[in-house]
């Protein structure tokens, strides 16, 4: 069900993917033991939460607000491969996952590294 209720950040894909990416790190960590409740999957989950999080609020500002949010996101993105590093080193999850969290990662930082281009060359233009 949609909500009748809509925000322009919601329609970059870059946001639906982050979304996307956030669930999956809360479906992964679900399973990592309970010593690591307050400790790795904390931070994991809190992360990968932060990409979305930091689109939406950096989207309404201005182009260089929205710049400083996007390479907020990038920042967290680049944690969310040490955490999905230490979480296989730790065997709560296994090669593949890692390999599914490095690509979804890279597309992520791909995307917003393309659109802080286009802002930055849009301001240049202008």
């Amino acid at each position: 069900m949609e909500s009748k209720y809509h925000f322009k950040f919601e329609d970059l894909k870059v946001y639906q993917k982050a979304m996307d990416f956030c669930e999956l790190v809360d479906n992964l960590v679900k399973r990592f033991p309970n010593h690591e409740l307050y400790a790795l999957s904390s931070q994991f989950r809190r992360a990968a939460d932060s990409i979305a999080l930091n689109i939406a609020e950096g989207y309404p500002g201005s182009d260089a607000q929205f710049i400083k949010h996007l390479n907020h996101t990038i920042y967290s993105t680049n944690e969310c491969v040490s955490y999905s590093t230490k979480a296989r080193r730790r065997e709560y999850i296994n090669f593949e996952q890692d390999q599914d969290n490095r690509k979804l990662v890279s597309e992520l930082i791909k995307m917003m590294s393309s659109l802080r281009k286009k802002i930055i060359e849009r301001n240049t233009n202008t």
